[in-house]
């Protein structure tokens, strides 16, 4: 009989490289959309997850747990600031991705994690370590060599705004992080976000809406479902395993996106970008490996691996 745990971390493994893939076709789909307003190309995507997660509260309102789409009185201003800076997060990653690199863009998104390590100092009052402090600004260092601040850069403006979306999405992450300890139901939280952002968006919409052909709908709506897609597949490998076991996997996503940048775009990353995807994966790995220590007795330590 195979062990049990060693089973699940696998399962874990694997659902987060999926969740990664999937990531990584949305950006790609967003750039086959042409050259549609983002906030357009943000309403589909959200279209698609808001559906998604009222099935879902629709099938378990069916079980014998339901999901209560009611929020208590002291969750909404957490809800409403993951909606908020959520959908900045959303509506900055895909200006991004239409104006960079397909890989530029996603390791600039990939910035959340330190963004929000950064706010639940601020909102949640978790400690920062020197450590933690060390790899926080090892991985802005590399998101320097990826912006390439200077006045002659014309990527700069839409670089900025992807480190931009980045911290969007942290401060989004550590509202989600709140929410989760107040018991609020991720397929809750995935649909009040989806439902704002679409709502948010509309008289933007209204005001300038872009003709689409057939192919651009088609596009966006595969740009909803790799998004739904690569959630579930992300809130999947987390009940498998802990995030200080696996979500250094996630970074994946800028392996798919450097390829799949090449291979439909031609898109060849500079050596500056390079070192930055170093820098920036780099201190991932180096924090990761901390955490996963920091939670061994010192007799696990000295155990040999099975």
């Amino acid at each position: 009989m195979r062990n049990q745990p060693q089973d699940n971390y696998i399962r874990g493994v694997l659902m987060i490289i999926m969740s990664a893939f999937c990531f990584a076709c949305m950006n790609v789909c967003i750039r086959f959309a042409g050259d549609l307003p983002s906030i357009q190309k943000s309403f589909f995507r959200n279209l698609v997850a808001a559906v998604f997660a009222g099935i879902i509260i629709i099938k378990n309102n069916h079980s014998s747990e339901p999901v209560s789409l009611r929020i208590p009185k002291e969750a909404r201003p957490a809800l409403f600031l993951r909606c908020a800076f959520g959908t900045v997060g959303i509506l900055c990653n895909f200006y991004a991705v239409d104006h960079l690199l397909v890989a530029d863009a996603s390791i600039l998104n990939k910035l959340s994690p330190f963004f929000a390590v950064i706010f639940s100092y601020f909102l949640l009052k978790e400690k920062i370590l020197p450590f933690q402090a060390a790899c926080i600004f090892s991985a802005f260092l590399g998101c320097l060599f990826i912006v390439k601040p200077g006045f002659h850069n014309a990527a700069l403006l839409p670089a900025l705004i992807g480190v931009c979306g980045g911290l969007g999405a942290g401060i989004a992450y550590t509202m989600v992080r709140k929410l989760g300890m107040m018991k609020i139901k991720g397929p809750v939280i995935v649909f009040y976000f989806s439902l704002f952002s679409c709502l948010f968006v509309t008289p933007w919409i209204v005001m300038d809406f872009a003709p689409m052909t057939w192919h651009q709908i088609f596009t966006l709506l595969l740009t909803g479902l790799f998004a739904a897609g690569g959630q579930f597949a992300i809130t999947a490998a987390y009940t498998y395993a802990p995030a200080k076991k696996i979500s250094i996997f996630d970074y994946s996503q800028i392996i798919f996106a450097a390829v799949l940048g090449f291979a439909l775009f031609g898109e060849i990353p500079d050596g500056y970008s390079f070192l930055g995807y170093a820098l920036v994966i780099g201190a991932s790995a180096v924090m990761f490996w901390y955490n996963c220590r920091q939670k061994l007795s010192p007799s696990e330590l000295k155990k040999p691996p099975a």
